[in-house]
Protein backbone atom coordinates (compact mmCIF):
# COMPACT_ATOMS: atom_id res chain seq x y z
CA UNK A 1 0.00 0.00 0.00
CA UNK A 2 1.39 3.41 -0.97
CA UNK A 3 1.84 6.19 1.57
CA UNK A 4 -1.04 8.12 -0.05
CA UNK A 5 -3.32 5.10 0.22
CA UNK A 6 -2.31 4.58 3.85
CA UNK A 7 -3.18 8.17 4.71
CA UNK A 8 -6.43 8.13 2.75
CA UNK A 9 -7.44 4.78 3.92
CA UNK A 10 -6.62 5.18 7.60
CA UNK A 11 -6.90 8.48 7.15
CA UNK A 12 12.61 27.07 5.39
CA UNK A 13 15.66 27.28 7.70
CA UNK A 14 18.40 28.32 5.32
CA UNK A 15 16.43 31.51 4.53
CA UNK A 16 18.26 32.75 1.42
CA UNK A 17 21.65 32.02 2.95
CA UNK A 18 23.42 32.59 -0.33
CA UNK A 19 21.67 35.85 -1.04
CA UNK A 20 21.31 37.58 2.30
CA UNK A 21 23.79 38.76 4.90
CA UNK A 22 23.14 39.47 8.57
CA UNK A 23 21.80 43.01 8.15
CA UNK A 24 19.56 41.97 5.27
CA UNK A 25 18.24 39.09 7.35
CA UNK A 26 17.34 41.46 10.15
CA UNK A 27 15.49 43.69 7.72
CA UNK A 28 13.71 40.67 6.27
CA UNK A 29 12.68 39.53 9.72
CA UNK A 30 11.08 42.90 10.34
CA UNK A 31 9.27 42.73 7.01
CA UNK A 32 7.98 39.21 7.64
CA UNK A 33 6.91 39.73 11.23
CA UNK A 34 7.65 37.42 14.14
CA UNK A 35 4.95 35.16 15.47
CA UNK A 36 4.14 34.82 19.15
CA UNK A 37 6.10 32.14 20.93
CA UNK A 38 4.76 29.32 23.03
CA UNK A 39 6.14 26.94 25.57
CA UNK A 40 7.36 23.69 24.08
CA UNK A 41 6.24 22.16 20.83
CA UNK A 42 2.74 21.90 19.39
CA UNK A 43 1.65 19.06 17.18
CA UNK A 44 -0.32 15.84 17.03
CA UNK A 45 -0.48 13.25 19.73
CA UNK A 46 2.18 10.61 19.12
CA UNK A 47 3.17 7.28 20.60
CA UNK A 48 6.14 5.02 19.92
CA UNK A 49 5.12 1.44 19.19
CA UNK A 50 6.91 -1.55 20.68
CA UNK A 51 8.92 -2.17 17.52
CA UNK A 52 10.06 1.46 17.21
CA UNK A 53 8.04 3.54 14.68
CA UNK A 54 6.14 6.55 15.97
CA UNK A 55 2.37 6.47 15.54
CA UNK A 56 0.84 9.84 14.70
CA UNK A 57 -2.79 10.81 15.22
CA UNK A 58 -3.90 12.96 12.28
CA UNK A 59 -7.04 14.14 10.53
CA UNK A 60 -7.22 12.34 7.19
CA UNK A 61 -8.73 13.58 3.94
CA UNK A 62 -9.61 11.92 0.64
CA UNK A 63 -8.23 13.45 -2.55
CA UNK A 64 -11.67 14.89 -3.30
CA UNK A 65 -11.41 16.91 -0.07
CA UNK A 66 -13.80 14.78 1.99
CA UNK A 67 -12.75 14.62 5.64
CA UNK A 68 -12.25 11.01 6.67
CA UNK A 69 -11.96 11.81 10.36
CA UNK A 70 -9.22 10.94 12.83
CA UNK A 71 -6.68 8.36 11.72
CA UNK A 72 -3.52 6.86 13.15
CA UNK A 73 -0.55 6.30 10.85
CA UNK A 74 3.08 5.46 11.36
CA UNK A 75 5.35 8.47 10.91
CA UNK A 76 7.35 7.92 7.74
CA UNK A 77 10.96 7.34 8.76
CA UNK A 78 13.48 6.64 5.98
CA UNK A 79 17.24 6.50 5.72
CA UNK A 80 19.06 9.44 4.20
CA UNK A 81 19.65 7.40 1.04
CA UNK A 82 15.97 6.53 0.78
CA UNK A 83 14.94 10.17 1.22
CA UNK A 84 17.36 11.22 -1.53
CA UNK A 85 15.82 8.67 -3.87
CA UNK A 86 12.28 9.68 -2.96
CA UNK A 87 12.65 13.47 -3.27
CA UNK A 88 14.00 15.90 -5.84
CA UNK A 89 17.28 17.56 -4.81
CA UNK A 90 15.50 20.80 -3.84
CA UNK A 91 12.71 19.00 -1.98
CA UNK A 92 15.34 16.96 -0.10
CA UNK A 93 17.20 20.16 0.78
CA UNK A 94 14.03 21.78 2.15
CA UNK A 95 12.31 18.86 3.89
CA UNK A 96 15.30 16.95 5.22
CA UNK A 97 17.94 19.70 5.60
CA UNK A 98 15.59 22.48 6.78
CA UNK A 99 16.40 24.59 3.72
CA UNK A 100 14.49 27.37 2.00
CA UNK A 101 13.84 27.69 -1.70
CA UNK A 102 14.54 31.04 -3.37
CA UNK A 103 11.55 33.39 -3.32
CA UNK A 104 9.42 33.30 -6.51
CA UNK A 105 11.32 30.23 -7.71
CA UNK A 106 8.51 27.70 -7.25
CA UNK A 107 4.83 27.26 -7.89
CA UNK A 108 3.31 29.72 -5.46
CA UNK A 109 0.21 31.01 -7.24
CA UNK A 110 -3.17 29.99 -5.87
CA UNK A 111 -4.67 27.22 -8.04
CA UNK A 112 -7.62 28.20 -10.21
CA UNK A 113 -9.61 25.19 -9.00
CA UNK A 114 -10.43 23.63 -5.63
CA UNK A 115 -8.11 21.07 -4.13
CA UNK A 116 -5.74 20.35 -1.30
CA UNK A 117 -2.01 20.36 -0.75
CA UNK A 118 -0.27 17.23 0.51
CA UNK A 119 3.27 16.80 1.79
CA UNK A 120 5.51 15.81 -1.11
CA UNK A 121 7.40 13.49 1.22
CA UNK A 122 4.61 11.44 2.80
CA UNK A 123 1.25 12.61 1.35
CA UNK A 124 -0.15 13.95 4.62
CA UNK A 125 -2.90 16.49 3.91
CA UNK A 126 -1.57 19.93 4.94
CA UNK A 127 -3.59 22.80 3.44
CA UNK A 128 -6.85 23.42 1.60
CA UNK A 129 -6.35 25.60 -1.49
CA UNK A 130 -9.27 27.75 -0.30
CA UNK A 131 -7.09 29.09 2.53
CA UNK A 132 -4.21 30.21 0.29
CA UNK A 133 -3.69 33.95 -0.29
CA UNK A 134 -1.20 36.18 -2.11
CA UNK A 135 1.24 37.37 0.54
CA UNK A 136 3.58 39.04 -1.96
CA UNK A 137 6.53 37.12 -0.48
CA UNK A 138 7.14 34.69 -3.33
CA UNK A 139 6.22 31.64 -1.24
CA UNK A 140 2.79 29.97 -1.02
CA UNK A 141 0.97 31.32 2.02
CA UNK A 142 -2.08 30.03 3.88
CA UNK A 143 -4.10 31.40 6.79
CA UNK A 144 -4.52 28.00 8.43
CA UNK A 145 -3.56 24.34 7.98
CA UNK A 146 -6.19 21.84 6.93
CA UNK A 147 -6.00 20.41 10.47
CA UNK A 148 -3.92 21.54 13.43
CA UNK A 149 -2.90 17.95 14.17
CA UNK A 150 -1.33 17.52 10.72
CA UNK A 151 1.48 20.00 11.36
CA UNK A 152 4.05 20.48 14.11
CA UNK A 153 4.92 23.99 15.30
CA UNK A 154 8.16 24.53 17.17
CA UNK A 155 10.44 27.37 18.26
CA UNK A 156 13.19 28.27 15.78
CA UNK A 157 16.01 30.54 17.02
CA UNK A 158 18.25 30.26 13.94
CA UNK A 159 19.82 33.22 12.12
CA UNK A 160 19.45 35.56 15.08
CA UNK A 161 15.63 35.54 14.87
CA UNK A 162 12.91 33.92 16.95
CA UNK A 163 10.36 32.31 14.66
CA UNK A 164 7.88 29.44 14.68
CA UNK A 165 8.85 26.60 12.37
CA UNK A 166 6.21 24.39 10.75
CA UNK A 167 6.91 20.71 10.07
CA UNK A 168 4.84 17.90 8.60
CA UNK A 169 3.44 15.64 11.30
CA UNK A 170 3.49 12.64 8.98
CA UNK A 171 7.24 12.60 8.26
CA UNK A 172 8.74 15.45 10.35
CA UNK A 173 9.77 17.25 7.16
CA UNK A 174 10.47 21.00 7.29
CA UNK A 175 7.75 23.00 5.52
CA UNK A 176 8.36 26.65 6.41
CA UNK A 177 7.34 29.10 9.15
CA UNK A 178 4.19 30.74 10.49
CA UNK A 179 3.85 34.45 11.27
CA UNK A 180 1.30 36.77 12.87
CA UNK A 181 0.81 39.07 9.87
CA UNK A 182 -1.79 37.12 7.89
CA UNK A 183 -5.36 37.98 6.89
CA UNK A 184 -8.63 37.25 8.62
CA UNK A 185 -10.07 35.09 9.98
CA UNK A 186 -6.94 33.78 11.76
CA UNK A 187 -4.44 36.63 11.28
CA UNK A 188 -1.77 34.00 10.54
CA UNK A 189 0.51 33.45 7.54
CA UNK A 190 1.76 29.93 7.05
CA UNK A 191 4.67 30.68 4.70
CA UNK A 192 5.55 27.39 3.01
CA UNK A 193 8.14 26.14 0.54
CA UNK A 194 6.39 25.19 -2.69
CA UNK A 195 8.68 22.17 -3.27
CA UNK A 196 7.42 20.70 -0.01
CA UNK A 197 3.82 20.64 -1.27
CA UNK A 198 1.96 18.64 -3.91
CA UNK A 199 -1.36 20.04 -5.15
CA UNK A 200 -4.18 17.56 -5.63
CA UNK A 201 -7.06 19.08 -7.64
CA UNK A 202 -10.55 18.24 -6.52
CA UNK A 203 -12.27 16.06 -9.10
CA UNK A 204 -15.78 15.99 -7.68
Amino acid sequence: MSRTQEIVMTERRRLLRAALGGSALAALAGMMGVRRLFAGERGPATARTADGPIEVHLQCFADDGRPLGPCTVRRLELSDTEWRRRLSPMAYYVLRQDGTERAFSGDHEKPDRPGLFRCVGCATALFDAATEFDSGTGWPSFWQPIAASNVIEKRDASFGMIRTEVRCAGCDGHLGHVFDDGPRPTGLRYCMNSVALRFVPRTA
